[in-house]
């Protein structure tokens, strides 16, 4: 089912409603859709939806309004972290210019609430709980993005603060996705309350896993720039970890590969890593990311749904727990 989700999304890009003219507005915008990726979030909702409804199709149109959300924030992300590569090709601001990919994310919002508008069988107040709860997840997800710049210019960052900037950044998105295809299918805010959890808890051991994959993963199968996040000295699970961790000449180095003057990027990736390996962190961050999978299969399975529903949900769990990309 989960290969029929991703052809109903892929085809629903392709006829993504958008002006032709001016082409330097709308081509951007074509080009990063059409990067594809896991479309992990309108997935998540069309299997949230299926728990209840067999038509899933008529929730294909408003899911993928979080899909054109989530890229509207990659194309700013982009360019707040100079990120050369997105899904292995060029960015956008790169492709183009920072100003092209402001203003081409800028469109990509109003579209994701165009999408949105395409609800069906809602009543209005209905309709109006679900634009409320997207709201605040797209409030929330900026407010994790405002807390990771701010953790640039901090060396005190706890592993807590981390998870709540990833839980706002990248997780209530994910658990807004499973909240979005049960209030589609005209379950209840508990319900669905029950889904976003889920989630949450999905979103967090993804982010983890991501944070891992960004040292450890194969460039080719990951698509992004290897050891981008120890180029930026950016406040990982891995980083804060290594900081907490590393005594004697083991935190001299890593402060020495974290001062600002140093340009020696292969090197530095190379000299952290190695950090990374003699503290255990790698070890530290999947038992960490495997706790949060383990706490969603969980709830998962105390769901009052059908089998063959929660069979749906841990399977395609279980392909983000052991991904490479």
């Amino acid at each position: 089912m989960q290969k029929e989700f991703l052809a109903a999304l892929d085809k629903e890009v392709e006829l993504l409603e958008l002006n032709s003219q001016p082409n330097e507005l709308y081509e951007p915008i074509r080009y990063l859709m059409a990067l594809g990726g896991k479309r992990m979030r309108p997935v998540f909702t069309l299997l949230a939806y299926s728990l209840f409804k067999s038509d899933w199709q008529k929730a294909v149109q408003p899911s993928l309004s979080i899909e054109v959300f989530h890229n509207f924030t990659l194309m700013h992300d982009d360019i707040m972290d100079k990120a050369p590569l997105r899904r292995g090709k060029q960015t956008v601001h790169e492709k183009w210019n920072d100003n092209v990919a402001i203003l081409s994310g800028d469109v990509m919002l109003v579209k994701a609430y165009d999408y949105l508008n395409k609800v069906q069988d809602l009543s209005i107040s209905e309709f109006q709980y679900l634009l409320k709860r997207f709201n605040k997840t797209a409030a929330e997800v900026c407010e994790g993005q405002q807390f990771d710049m701010n953790f640039e210019s901090r060396d005190d960052v706890s592993l807590n603060e981390y998870i709540e900037m990833i839980r706002l950044k990248t997780s209530v998105l994910v658990g807004f996705s499973m909240e979005m295809g049960a209030l589609l299918a005209g379950q209840s805010q508990e319900i669905a309350s029950e889904l976003y959890q889920i989630g949450e808890l999905v979103g967090l051991g993804f982010q983890l896993k991501d944070d891992i994959l960004d040292v450890y993963g194969d460039p080719s199968k990951f698509g992004k720039q290897p050891g981008g996040d120890i180029l930026a000295n950016k406040k990982t699970y891995l980083l804060i970890s290594a900081i907490q961790a590393a005594e004697g000449d083991l935190a001299d180095q890593l402060d020495y590969w974290l001062s600002e003057n140093n340009q020696e990027t292969d090197k530095k990736v190379e000299a952290v890593t190695a950090i990374y390996n003699v503290l255990n962190i790698k070890e530290k961050a999947e038992n960490e990311a495997k706790a949060y999978f383990d706490n969603a299969l969980a709830k998962i399975n105390s769901l009052n749904i059908a089998p063959e529903g929660k069979k749906l949900l841990n399977e395609f769990l279980s392909s983000l727990m052991v991904r490479e990309v």
